[in-house]
């Protein structure tokens, strides 16, 4: 894997901004730092600060209103968060002992995309399945992350997490250590999630996912697929297999 480079500024001022909102210091309603106390404050020009505040308001994190000044968003950036549910937590509130192993990571280009990534991240078709032609460079730019992740209760498998990440959104998912992260807890904490959509259904295991889970081919599987947005935008899409007789899905009506 190439050596990943260092985050934009603007990158930067933006997270710190996301990480004041997250851990209560700016409220909603509350008027953040001003471009030139934060231009100060990262020793950047005014224009890279702008465009940090930019992008937060079309992401509806933040609310611009000319003369007064920038704000954190009110009723649009309470209702930015969807619930996604954590199974490291759900096993320890189960008093159970969870672990996370962290199977493949890879960073992936458009030419190593499936036809179903493409559709779920609206990537077209440049630089697929074809070869360069004299003096031309195929399109080699990372559009998306990869990782699988096996989360093990009581030294048993219970699920494998195979999740795609838009690279622009998200520049630095592929540099945590997963283990110790749980990928979507830091999804919600490093872009405000607007909305989901999710399936679950039945299927047999292939080799792949029986070789992880530990269980027989093709044994029953429940799979939860889900995709979840920002600004309009496929943030990330996971598949997670569980093995169908180890986990149930239940809730509250």
């Amino acid at each position: 894997m190439t050596k990943s480079k260092p985050m934009p500024a603007y990158q930067r001022i933006k997270q710190a901004i996301l990480n004041n909102i997250h851990q209560g210091t700016w409220a909603a309603g509350t008027a953040i730092s001003t471009e030139m106390a934060l231009a100060e404050e990262f020793g950047v020009s005014r224009m890279t600060v702008n465009r940090a505040l930019k992008e937060l308001s079309e992401e509806r994190v933040l609310e611009r209103r000319q003369g007064s000044g920038t704000f954190v968003a009110q009723q649009q950036f309470n209702h930015t968060f969807v619930e996604v549910r954590n199974i490291a937590e759900d096993l320890k509130s189960a008093n159970r002992a969870y672990e996370a192993k962290v199977m493949s990571k890879r960073v992936l280009t458009k030419a190593m995309l499936s036809e179903s990534l493409r559709q779920h991240f609206h990537i077209d078709e440049k630089g697929k399945g074809r070869k360069a032609k004299k003096n031309e460079t195929v399109d080699t730019e990372a559009v998306l992350y990869e990782v699988k992740i096996l989360h093990i209760a009581d030294g048993e498998p219970i699920q494998l997490e195979e999740r795609w990440v838009d690279t622009k959104r998200v520049p630095q998912f592929i540099e945590q250590d997963f283990t110790v992260v749980n990928t979507s807890d830091y999804l919600v904490a490093e872009v405000p999630l607007e909305r989901g959509s999710y399936t679950i259904s039945a299927q047999p295991a292939n080799d792949e996912i029986a070789d992880a889970l530990n269980i027989a081919p093709q044994s029953p599987t429940l799979v939860l697929c889900r995709q979840t947005y920002s600004a309009g935008q496929t943030v990330t899409v996971v598949r997670m297999w569980h093995a169908g007789d180890r986990y149930q899905f239940s809730g509250e009506l």
